[in-house]
């Protein structure tokens, strides 16, 4: 290998793929064996059940808890087990082309939007708010952006050159910029649920 493409592999975004597909995949694994022990036993109590206001029980047992007529956790354990095989992959040396890198920001694009809609969903219809589910929305944000603006700044998605500066300015705020979203969602749950003071 070259040292021009030592180079260009993104070992950080490597490194954060993988922590943040186990932190992930660890989410939709509890969640999954969750939904298994309520279908086992509808009246079954959950170590995520804290209270009325947080817990995961009520999110399972719903129809948005299983959008596409199975389990949403199982879209989390293939979805995050492929983000851990990429970091893993780059790590090992792989250089990804163009194409990949797309497809790629086509799925955490896709991942973000029912994330959104869950959480939608969580505050304004269920009322709930559920640890796990709660773990997955930290990461797939964080996720989202730094695909999204790895592949601006780098060039994989074609932009002009000044927005490849801005994405390259932005993808070294990314912390920030998430804190940011967390806080976006806090602002909201707490306007419609008033968890604060329920809590």
């Amino acid at each position: 290998m070259s040292l021009s493409e030592l180079s260009r592999r993104p070992r950080g975004l490597a490194l954060f793929l993988i922590i943040a597909g186990v932190i992930g995949f660890g989410a939709a694994f509890a969640l999954t064996l969750d939904k298994i022990h309520l279908l086992e036993n509808p009246d079954a109590q959950l170590s995520c059940n804290f209270s009325v206001l947080i817990g995961c029980s009520t999110n399972l047992a719903s129809w948005q808890g299983s959008l596409f007529g199975f389990p949403n956790p199982l879209i989390g354990i293939a979805a995050w087990s492929v983000v851990i095989t990429i970091g893993m992959a780059i790590l090992a040396g792989a250089i990804f082309k163009r194409w990949f890198w797309i497809g790629l920001n086509v799925g955490v694009t896709g991942a973000l939007v029912l994330v959104i809609w869950l959480i939608i969903q969580s505050i304004y219809v269920l009322d709930v708010l559920c640890p796990w589910c709660m773990v997955t929305w930290a990461v797939t944000i964080p996720t989202f952006l730094a695909v999204t603006l790895y592949n601006l700044k780098s060039g994989h998605i074609p932009v002009p050159a000044f927005f490849r500066r801005r994405a390259e300015i932005a993808y070294s705020w990314i912390f920030v910029i998430t804190i940011g979203c967390y806080i976006v969602v806090a602002i909201f749950a707490q306007l419609q649920m008033d968890f604060l003071h329920r809590l």
